[in-house]
C-alpha cells in the first residue's frame, strides 16, 4: 500500500471514531511502573529499524531470515520516488502462510520509514480467506495489549472495502496499522466482508511521509 492510500486510511479510521511478540516486530513492550501495564515501543520490524540505510537493512533481512542476493528484490515507486525492498518469507505468523515483506526507503532521507506486510492469494495460493481472518484475529489480539497510546486507538472501523483491525502510536508517533482488505456481499441477510488481503503497516510518520510532493503553484 501507497503512503497516500495509508494516509486516506487513517483519515477515514479518524472521521469513523514481534522475536517479541507473535511476529517479531520490533514494537517491543517496555514495562512501566505497573508490572502489568506495557508501552509500546515501534522503531521497526524485528532487526530492521527506522533510520536505517540500505546496507543497514539488508544485513538486518539476512540476519532475520537468512536472505540475500536476489532474493531480495529492490524497486522504485516512481511515482513518491521512494526506494523498495521487497522478501518473501513463509510462516512469519505460524501457519500463516507466506507474506510479502516490503522495506520502504525516504524520498529525502534515503533512510526506512515503513515496513509493511501483505498476506494474500498473491502472496500464497495456499492463503484462503479462513487464514486472512485468522491472522487478522491474532494479530489485532497482539496489538490490543501491546500498549500502544489510548487516545490513539481505532479499532474494527468499517470502511468501504475492509475493515480496519486497529491502528494505534506510540510515543513517539510511530504507528501501526492492521487492515483486512476486500469485498462486502450480502450473505443469510447480513453484509460479510469476503476478504482479498491482510496488510501490517509500521509507519513513522504516517500523517507526513518522507515522499515527493508536488505543491499548489509547483506547475
Amino acid at each position: 500500500m501507497s503512503f497516500r492510500a495509508l494516509c486516506r486510511v487513517l483519515l477515514i479510521g479518524a472521521c469513523l471514531a514481534v522475536p517479541g511478540g507473535v511476529i517479531g516486530a520490533s514494537a517491543t513492550l517496555a514495562q512501566t511502573a505497573a508490572p502489568e501495564a506495557a508501552v509500546a515501543v515501534l522503531d521497526g520490524f524485528r532487526s530492521a529499524k527506522f533510520g536505517a540505510d540500505e546496507d543497514a537493512v539488508r544485513a538486518a533481512i539476512k540476519a532475520d531470515f537468512g536472505l540475500e542476493g536476489d532474493a531480495v528484490q529492490v524497486g522504485l515507486n516512481t511515482v513518491e520516488r521512494t526506494r523498495v525492498m521487497t522478501i518473501s518469507v513463509p510462516d512469519i505468523l505460524p501457519d500463516g502462510g507466506i507474506a510479502q515483506v516490503s522495506y520502504i526507503f525516504g524520498y529525502k532521507s534515503k533512510t526506512l520509514i515503513q515496513v509493511g506486510l501483505l498476506w494474500a492469494p498473491a502472496t500464497d495460493p495456499a492463503i484462503t480467506d479462513a487464514t486472512l481472518y485468522a491472522n487478522g484475529d491474532v494479530l489485532r489480539a497482539f496489538f490490543a495489549g501491546a500498549g500502544y497510546k489510548p487516545e490513539t486507538i481505532s479499532r474494527d472501523v468499517v470502511l468501504e472495502n475492509g475493515i480496519l483491525l486497529f491502528r494505534g502510536s506510540d510515543a513517539s508517533g510511530h504507528t501501526a496499522i492492521l487492515l483486512l482488505q476486500g469485498r462486502f456481499e450480502e450473505k443469510d441477510g447480513q453484509r460479510t466482508l469476503f476478504p482479498a488481503s491482510l496488510t501490517l503497516l509500521y509507519a513513522v510518520s504516517p500523517d507526513s511521509p518522507d515522499i515527493l510532493t508536488l505543491k499548489t503553484g509547483d506547475f
